[in-house]
């Protein structure tokens, strides 16, 4: 048995791929032959169902953390729209839409490091209103919260929490100085003491190796999270980051494809930037260990059609 083969047996067991034996199979294995290694443990580990969700900007802009990658950050001059808090009546509407379309879960997403003490009941109030007219699942990524707000949320409706890793801990304090890994990871376990799934993942293409990308779905995966979104940076006019070269797509297929490896039992998800990527390499992606999708508009960015994306699974073999 060869090493990728070895590989794909494990992982379809449920024994994660290393990182050293990730990088390896890179170099010796042609993409077609990885991906297919992990579409395999896709459908040995997950099965055929697309896990779908969609979020809605419940508070945007005058962010103060400075991420270079971001557009709500109040250090960098975006033009991004700026609001304090959702409409409750643009809520309903986004809520029954998604319910409608199939859509599984709904995130409620707000700008800034945490949502102060004095807010967290006026947004249990809109998961309240939420969770009235709609059986959707409801997510919430509110920033860096503790385990008494967390089961606020808990209590409100809110059944998974979102707080992205973003990159690997080797990578991030070089994008980011106001908050660290460590902050994030407290959050991830404040969440889960809670009681709630965690969703975490990060941003693809922000100057990383290959390694520090596969860091980033191991710290996921070992911080016991069930869901790893990948997003691909879209550089923004007015961040740091908003010269940095566009990822290439066969890299954006080879990470999926390992990260599925390296987290047999996760949600990889694809998440901000997928409709830059040709329809060859989508297809590729959805055959390729992937099995969950960001559907709708993103936070400062156009997404992908629902009706489409519902589409574009169904053909691939996926059940929506």
């Amino acid at each position: 048995m060869d090493l990728l083969e070895k590989i794909e047996k494990e992982a379809i067991e449920g024994k994660p791929c290393s990182i050293d034996d990730a990088l390896d199979i890179a170099q010796k294995y042609s993409l077609d032959q990885i991906c297919d290694a992990a579409d395999h443990v896709r459908q040995a580990r997950m099965g055929d169902e697309i896990d779908t969700c969609s979020i809605i900007n419940a508070r945007s802009g005058k962010c103060s953390e400075d991420c270079k990658w971001c557009a709500q950050s109040r250090f960098h001059s975006t033009g991004c729209e700026e609001y304090d808090i959702v409409d409750i009546e643009d809520l309903r509407e986004m809520v029954t839409i998604n319910t409608d379309k199939g859509v599984k879960r709904f995130s409620l997403v707000t700008s800034g490091r945490k949502i102060a003490p004095a807010d967290i009941d006026r947004f249990c109030d809109l998961i309240r209103e939420a969770r009235k007219i709609s059986p959707i699942k409801l997510c919430a990524s509110m920033g860096l919260l503790g385990v008494n707000e967390m089961k606020k949320l808990k209590e409100a409706g809110v059944s998974r929490y979102h707080c992205n890793l973003e990159t690997s801990s080797s990578f991030f304090p070089t994008l980011c100085s106001t908050h660290s890994t460590a902050d994030k990871l407290a959050t991830i376990k404040a969440a889960q003491e809670a009681g709630l799934e965690v969703c975490s993942g990060g941003i693809i293409g922000m100057g990383e190796t290959l390694r520090q990308r596969l860091e980033l779905a191991q710290e996921a995966r070992d911080a016991g999270v069930v869901s790893i979104p990948v997003n691909i940076l879209n550089p923004i006019p007015g961040t740091p980051l908003e010269k940095q070269e566009l990822i290439a797509e066969k890299d954006v297929i080879l990470t999926i494809a390992l990260f599925r490896l390296i987290a047999p039992d996760c949600n990889i998800r694809f998440a901000g930037g997928r409709k830059r990527m040709s329809k060859d390499s989508t297809k590729r992606i959805l055959k390729g260990g992937l099995n969950g999708s960001i559907v709708g508009d993103m936070l400062t960015t156009l997404g992908n059609d629902i009706n489409q994306d519902r589409e574009l699974f169904e053909s691939n073999g996926f059940k929506w």
